[in-house]
């Protein structure tokens, strides 16, 4: 067989720093002796005391000089390895859909103000004989048209501050599609839902008595 000393392997890249750092090129050799060893042992057992104390057993068993230390499970060294990331992406998740609720509460609270200033023409309109469906219709359209405006000024907005958006990312596209998709999606039923009761509301009296109202 060939020595240990010449047995070469490859593995998946290691991010020391964090995984918002590059993986930097890494060599191991067992060449030189150290005065400690680190050992991998996969258990269905692993993290539990009973588990530590049988291992601690083992390694007596061949030398009672011998003593364990820093003993912790991958998943240990991963939630600490990732602990600051961890919690910057809570606080991100955290403002992100408060950021989105208020977007949501201020679009429909916008559309329903534009729809309750329309009044007199959605009388108008109905006392032409417009039909009440058609008028509701009319509104959303409107709502969803601005929407779609206010979209597309984002995804430029987006699309323009990739570079510095992509510095802060890892693993995820600045442009993600779901992400974008999902958002634009809540923000257009946001206006259409705020259209249609507003429209509906207002619609449901008599034209005469809008018209009076004006």
């Amino acid at each position: 067989g060939m020595p240990a000393s010449e047995i070469v392997g490859v593995v998946k890249d290691v991010h020391h720093d964090g995984v918002n750092q590059a993986a930097p090129p890494t060599f191991i050799s067992t060449a030189t002796p150290v005065p400690t060893a680190t050992f991998v042992v996969r258990s269905d057992r692993a993290g539990t005391t009973a588990f530590i104390q049988d291992l601690r057993e083992a390694v007596w068993s061949v030398d009672r000089d011998l003593s364990l230390a820093t003993v912790r499970t991958l998943g240990e060294m991963y939630e600490r390895s990732m602990a600051r990331t961890s919690m910057t992406l809570t606080l991100l998740a955290v403002t992100g859909s408060m950021a989105l609720a208020l977007g949501l509460i201020g679009i429909y609270g916008v559309v329903s103000y534009a729809v309750s200033q329309r009044r007199r023409e959605i009388g108008v309109r109905l006392a032409l004989g417009a039909g009440y469906g058609e008028v509701r219709r009319m509104f959303v359209r409107h709502a969803l048209v601005l929407v779609a405006i206010g979209v597309v000024i984002g995804l430029g907005a987006a699309t323009a501050l990739t570079r510095l958006m992509a510095s802060q990312l890892y693993g995820v596209s600045p442009l993600d599609l779901p992400t974008h998709v999902t958002v634009a999606v809540c923000l257009a039923l946001a206006a259409a839902l705020a259209s249609y009761v507003s429209t509906h509301r207002t619609s449901s009296f008599d034209p005469v008595e809008i018209l009076k109202g004006e």
